[in-house]
């Protein structure tokens, strides 16, 4: 590897395995629009919690912190996620719902083995 080479590849951010579905995407779009800031990411953690001992956290977040995920899913839509949370999320799809009967953002999650009855939190 040249120099150039290898000082590029120390500064790309890595990327991760969470997918967003277009209806989430539009959606994040709408609510970064109505929130007039274009320096928010979409963030995606695991945290330990609830009643089967994790939990998931999704908040828009201006920080980009050292071994944080970043994948752009169309102009001005980034989900971000951080070193710990990773092996925990591969492969999760992050949807949003609006029905009747709910109305919100859904994550299908390949790693969680099992859920509690409130559907917040999993293992």
């Amino acid at each position: 590897m040249t120099d150039a080479t290898l000082a590029t590849a120390k500064t790309e951010t890595p990327e991760h395995g969470v997918q967003l579905t277009e209806a989430a995407a539009d959606k994040v779009a709408r609510l970064l629009e109505q929130e007039g800031r274009d320096d928010l990411r979409l963030r995606l953690a695991v945290q330990p919690g609830g009643c089967s001992g994790l939990v998931y956290q999704l908040y828009f977040d201006e920080r980009e912190l050292d071994g944080d995920a970043i994948v752009e899913f169309g102009p001005g839509v980034e989900v971000i996620v951080d070193r710990m949370s990773g092996p925990y999320l591969e492969g999760a799809v992050i949807d949003f719902e609006d029905s009747i009967q709910k109305q919100g953002f859904t994550i299908d999650n390949p790693n969680a083995a099992g859920s509690c009855a409130c559907g917040d939190s999993f293992h």
